[in-house]
């Protein structure tokens, strides 16, 4: 545990992503380490630095949600601290089995020329905790040296020469940690590996690791009958288990006048672990464990978090997704950011241009025509979804080139699931392209808004033209051609637009440009009347958000704001291009006082009905399903 642990744990829960800890020996409690003799006689600043180490790794374990460990004890002791734990017993990698292949032809080689006498015996410590194991067989290799001179003893790890060994120092050969790739080699050269453990909690739940790299190069393993090694080893198939002294005696005595035995049991065991003991044989079940314990992963591939219409509807998707649970990332091809947060909710950003790695997703989803291409990259993913917020072929002119690619990404079957937030593109994608087409309606964050009836007697009134005047379907000229044939001196005119700047010949009182989201409603507020003129729309949010305010919404009726709009109920409507129509209904509204309340009643009702709350389960359903 260090400040950037904590901080490094504390930011991947915040994005719904699982912390697991991957741990193989018992020191993260002090009291299985103050059992060990070896601490006992560390100095009092060895040990003060060896206490805090195990104190700071029980602090990071409990902060996790589950832990990857490798023996059945050692899950045991693991599972009074977290109940989650996954036993993902050590084997051999492929290197390591390359390696172990390479040794065995040196050692066949090895052996066909050589008819020598002379036994090895091996004991591989990783470091002086096992000091008291070799001393437990103390009497029995003190016996065996004095018995055989053609027995050598090999002590390799850290370890220094055993006094009670000065006798055969001729026979005893120690020697220091080696790089692990060497240690195939150094095991193939020795006749049998020794284990002995002494029945303490620690040596318990230690793996099997010592008998599986000698079985590698086809050693036999003499070892204690405790902790894995007597789970894993059949006795006198693939190993010698041992219980007492005599038995290691008479064991270690026996593989060194029985060298066809030796070989069964290395022959033996072998085989067992090229069966069981290779990770690429063990990698799908600790996959399906990862996959099990994470939460749903879901991308948006996203082209921009700049805050148009679309990309609203997007986040306010992945805020409902993270609110259950689901692990969400936002993918962005060109934003140099690592996080980005809307309406106080962080998330996770990957940025293309920073990072190479194709993640695994359960769900990635397109959410605009020119990133449906670029999720099929995502070839890990279960599902890929294409989320279809409008017809956006009509986004630009007749003659431009993109029209026809937009048009494509509507006929695709391949792989595609389409889902769509409004009820008239459900409808074309049946109809034209036979797709069928997952729906769940756009909302509102109707309590944040603060809500009146306007009045309209009072001597200005403020209307508000909201687009982007650069995007010919918005057709924000004809609002400004209205506006033009209103008197000055009675109506102020606003105007509101996310991108693309005034013409020159706009006549406007206040301008505002690129507004952040939690701000626009400020600007609905402040004003009376909506003039909206687009004759195309994906989903037409202004005249909602006018509502929600109490405002009154005087509009041309397009597919995108027909599925809530109701004209002379909740809105207006005027014809298309006919500014002489337009003209009459803003006068009208401000001439009727029955009007005014009906309106806005019922536009009230209808902004409150769009809550996104009462839409949450609609949503989740659209993508889990």
């Amino acid at each position: 545990m260090t400040e950037k642990i904590k901080e490094a744990i504390t930011l991947a829960k915040s994005f719904n992503k699982k912390v697991l800890f991957d741990i193989d020996d018992l020191i993260f409690d002090m009291k299985y380490t103050n059992k060990i003799p070896f601490i006992k006689a560390l100095s009092s600043k060895e040990k003060r630095l060896f206490v805090d180490d195990v104190v700071k790794l029980g602090e990071t374990l409990k902060l996790c949600d589950g832990v990857i460990t490798t023996t059945e004890a050692l899950a045991k002791e693991l599972k009074h601290y977290i109940s989650n734990v996954f036993i993902n017993r050590n084997s051999a990698s492929e290197e390591m089995w390359q390696l172990s292949q390479e040794a065995l032809i040196n050692k066949n080689d090895k052996n066909n020329k050589n008819n020598s006498e002379n036994i090895i015996i091996g004991f591989f410590s990783s470091n002086r905790v096992h000091d008291s194991d070799l001393d437990m067989i103390k009497p029995v290799l003190l016996k065996i040296l004095r018995e055989y001179k053609n027995v050598q003893l090999l002590l390799l790890g850290d370890i220094n020469f055993p006094s009670f060994l000065e006798e055969f120092s001729s026979q005893v050969i120690i020697k220091k940690f080696s790089n692990w790739e060497k240690l195939p080699k150094i095991i193939s050269n020795i006749d049998i590996n020794i284990v002995p453990l002494k029945k303490t909690i620690f040596n318990k739940v230690k793996s099997e690791n010592k008998w599986l790299e000698a079985a590698l190069v086809k050693v036999p393993t003499i070892a204690s009958n405790f902790g894995a090694f007597k789970e894993v080893i059949k006795h006198n198939e693939t190993g010698i288990l041992c219980s007492d002294l005599n038995e290691w005696y008479l064991s270690i005595k026996f593989l060194i006048i029985n060298r066809k035995f030796r070989k069964i049991l290395g022959d033996n065991a072998y085989h067992i672990c090229k069966g069981k003991y290779n990770t690429l044989n063990k990698e799908n079940k600790f996959a399906n464990y990862i996959n099990l314990i994470t939460n749903k992963h879901i991308g948006f591939y996203l082209p921009t978090l700049r805050m148009y219409g679309g990309i609203y509807v997007v986040l306010k998707h992945a805020i409902i997704l993270k609110s259950i649970g689901w692990d969400v990332d936002l993918i962005l091809p060109e934003e140099k950011i690592d996080s980005y947060i809307f309406q106080g909710i962080k998330f996770n950003v990957i940025n293309l241009k920073e990072s190479s790695i194709i993640a695994q997703y359960d769900i990635i989803v397109a959410t605009f025509f020119a990133t449906l291409y670029s999720i099929l990259n995502y070839y890990k993913t279960k599902k890929h979804l294409y989320l279809i917020q409008s017809y956006e072929t009509n986004f630009f002119p007749y003659g431009n080139n993109m029209r026809s690619y937009a048009e494509k990404t509507y006929s695709l079957t391949y792989g595609i699931e389409y889902i769509t937030i409004s009820k008239w593109c459900e409808n074309w994608l049946l109809n034209k392209y036979k797709q069928k087409c997952r729906y769940a309606p756009n909302g509102i964050d109707f309590d944040s808004n603060n809500h009146y009836m306007r009045n309209l007697n009072k001597k200005i009134i403020r209307i508000l033209i909201e687009g982007d005047c650069a995007s010919h379907y918005k057709n924000v000229d004809e609002s400004f051609k209205i506006a033009e044939k209103l008197d000055k001196n009675r109506f102020e005119i606003w105007y509101l637009s996310n991108s693309g700047k005034p013409k020159k010949w706009y006549k406007m009182d206040k301008y505002f440009y690129q507004v952040p989201h939690e701000k626009v409603k400020e600007i609905y507020y402040e004003c009376d009347i909506l003039l909206k003129s687009s004759w195309f729309e994906s989903f037409s949010y202004p005249p909602l958000e006018m509502m929600a305010t109490g405002g009154y919404s005087i509009v041309v009726p397009n597919e995108g704001n027909k599925e809530y709009l109701i004209d002379e109920k909740n809105c207006l409507f005027y014809r298309l291009g006919d500014l002489d129509s337009a003209i009459q209904n803003i006068n009208r509204l401000i001439s009727d006082k029955k009007l005014q309340q009906y309106l806005y009643e019922n536009g009230l009702i209808t902004a409150k009905n769009r809550d996104w709350k009462k839409f949450k389960n609609k949503i989740i359903k659209l993508y889990d399903s």
